[in-house]
């Protein structure tokens, strides 16, 4: 491969994967709007907020259409960060609302 051939690669893929960071961006918006209204059950069912057994049932759906490259610890390691914020803007949701109750 040529000197240009890479520059021209390497754009190229920039491009893909700036694309592909505006598809995540939504996806997680959309994730969020979802762990919104779960929150809005939780809160109504009287349930809490942490659910341990719910997050391993994610990671087993994660970790089972998993093909690649990405191992189930690479893996488990974003989704612990996507559910620890999901979870911090349901905390949040609920502090703000207590605190719009009083």
């Amino acid at each position: 491969m040529t000197k240009d051939e890479a520059v021209r690669l390497l754009k190229e893929c920039r491009v893909k994967i700036d694309d592909i960071d505006c598809q995540l961006v939504e996806l997680l918006n959309r994730r969020t709007r979802i762990v919104e209204d779960i929150g809005r059950a939780k809160e109504a069912a009287g349930l809490p907020v942490y659910e341990p057994n719910r997050e391993e049932d994610v990671y087993r759906n994660v970790f089972a259409h998993n093909q690649g490259p990405l191992n189930a610890e690479a893996l488990r390691r974003i989704y612990e960060r996507v559910i620890d914020e999901m979870r911090s803007l349901q905390k949040m949701r609920l502090a703000n609302k207590s605190g719009s109750d009083a």
